[in-house]
C-alpha cells in the first residue's frame, strides 16, 4: 500500500494525524482542503459564501481525481469527500482508507475550542452546531463506513497512538 486517504467528520484528527504519519512514513503530506484554498486563493467559507456549496464540491470533486495516481502519500480529506462516491469508490481501490471517528460531544468540544471554526469553516446547516454535527454524521456515517477499511475512535487513543495503529496495520498488510 502506498497511498493513505483519511476520511472522517470534522476535528477527529485527520491533519494533525496525517502529518505525523506521513512523518513517521517519510511521505508526502497533503490536505486536500488547503490544495482546494491554495488554488482558489480563498479561504472554504469564503467559497462558500461567495458561490455556494456546489462550487466547492465541484472544486473537491476534481481535486480527488488528481489523487488516484499519486504515490506514497498520506492525504486528509475534508469531511465532506465521501459525498463523491464514485471518486470514493476508486480511491479505496488503491489506497489504504482510514476512518477517523470522534462521537458527537467531542467533535462538538474540538469544534468550539478550534479557532478555525469561526475563521475557516462555513457552516454546513441552518442549525446549531449541535443538531449539525447529529444530522451531517447520521447522512455521513454510512458513507465513512463503505469507503473506509478501517475505523479508529481518536477521543480514545493519542495521536501517536493513533499513527502507532495505523502503522501497525500498514505493517501487518493486513487484508481488506
Amino acid at each position: 500500500m502506498d497511498k493513505i486517504v483519511l476520511i472522517g467528520f470534522r476535528c477527529t484528527g485527520k491533519t494533525t494525524i496525517g502529518k505525523k504519519l506521513a512523518e513517521a512514513l517519510n511521505w508526502e503530506f497533503l490536505d486536500l482542503d488547503v490544495e482546494i484554498q491554495k488554488k482558489c486563493g480563498k479561504t472554504i467559507k469564503e467559497m462558500v459564501e461567495e458561490k455556494g456549496w456546489e462550487f466547492f464540491r465541484d472544486l473537491e470533486k476534481k481535486e480527488m481525481e488528481n489523487l488516484y495516481d499519486l504515490k506514497k502519500v498520506v492525504v486528509a480529506l475534508g469531511g465532506g469527500g465521501v459525498l463523491h462516491q464514485k471518486e470514493m469508490e476508486k480511491l479505496k481501490e488503491k489506497s489504504l482508507v482510514i476512518w477517523l471517528f470522534a462521537p458527537e460531544e467531542v467533535i462538538l468540544q474540538r469544534l468550539r475550542q478550534d479557532e478555525k471554526t469561526s475563521s475557516q469553516r462555513p457552516a454546513l446547516s441552518n442549525t446549531s452546531l449541535e443538531e449539525e454535527i447529529r444530522s451531517i454524521l447520521k447522512e455521513r456515517e454510512p458513507l465513512y463506513e463503505k469507503f473506509s477499511h478501517f475505523k479508529i475512535d481518536t477521543s480514545e487513543n493519542t495521536v501517536e497512538k493513533t499513527v502507532e495503529k495505523i502503522l501497525k496495520i500498514l505493517q501487518n498488510k493486513t487484508p481488506f
